[in-house]
């Protein structure tokens, strides 16, 4: 939305009315924001630098460990091009609304509630083509309008990249901060820097890295395996003045889990990708 001068002497008066209009429905929409967000203790935005590093599949995750720990839990999917967060979590439908117009999450379990671009659309392959200000239009309703009420954390998958969704959501939720997910490899690595780098321009504090995709150790010959090298998140992490929240190793089964609509730490509890992430995840509840 464009700022409006006051004093404008060539506004007509429909023109002068719509302005209006639009600053008292942004006005009350900024009280709605605020009213949300002060019934969520901590917010954390799950990003990346690249895509491909599992972000999605680990705000999912994480979003169900929190959930088995007793804390009531938000999980809001806010990649509108590419939403996944829903099929991960085996939900299917439109959200519904309250007489008076609010949005009601998805309920996972008694402690998760879920809101992604996914529920809002009536053809799972529908095309989302949307420039930045619409993006941002969503991503703030997506706080005003879903009743969350009070939450202990409110986990944001944003999408890869630097763009309108991270830095609207920053915007939004001042006081949220970043997990930044990254795969060992340099290729991955150089990506992450620049969110980190991202992160400090705009002041947005980060929680910590996470590695994802580490060595894991073979079924057969009980050997760790490097498909992505290793040690790479933890080098990085050190390098750049943040905090190592852990490394997950590779597994096909979060994969299969993920496309069967339940997060493999909610199918497997002693699956060592489950363990690593209980890990961080009590790192990250330390750290707040």
């Amino acid at each position: 939305m464009m700022d409006q001068k006051p004093g404008n002497a060539g506004c007509s008066g429909s023109a002068c009315g719509s302005n209006t209009a639009s600053q008292m429905a942004s006005s009350m929409q900024d009280k709605l924001i605020a009213g949300s967000l002060a019934k969520i203790k901590n917010k954390l935005i799950v990003m990346s630098g690249k895509g491909g590093v599992g972000k999605s599949s680990i705000a999912a995750n994480l979003a169900v460990a929190l959930a088995q720990k007793g804390f009531k839990t938000g999980l809001m999917d806010v990649d509108l091009h590419g939403p996944s967060i829903s099929q991960m979590m085996g939900l299917e439908g439109l959200l519904d609304i309250t007489p008076d117009r609010r949005v009601l999450p998805m309920a996972y379990n008694q402690h998760l509630k879920v809101v992604s671009m996914q529920s809002l659309m009536t053809d799972a392959n529908q095309a989302v083509i949307w420039r930045g200000p619409a993006k941002t239009g969503i991503i703030r309703q997506f706080v005003a309008d879903v009743l969350w009420e009070d939450l202990d954390f409110l986990i944001i998958d944003c999408p890869p990249g630097t763009g309108d969704e991270p830095l609207s959501v920053a915007q939004t939720i001042s006081d949220a901060k970043a997990l930044v997910i990254t795969t060992p490899q340099e290729v991955a690595l150089l990506d992450v820097r620049k969110s980190i780098n991202f992160c400090r321009t705009i002041n947005l504090q980060i929680i910590g890295l996470l590695e994802n995709m580490g060595p894991f150790v073979c079924p057969d010959c009980g050997e760790a395996i490097e498909l992505f090298k290793s040690g790479g998140g933890a080098e990085t992490a050190h390098k750049m003045g943040i905090p190592f929240l852990g490394s997950l190793p590779f597994d096909p089964a979060v994969v299969i889990t993920a496309d069967s609509g339940t997060p493999i730490i909610d199918q497997n509890a002693d699956n060592q990708f489950a363990k690593a992430l209980n890990e961080s995840v009590s790192n990250i509840i330390n750290r707040l």
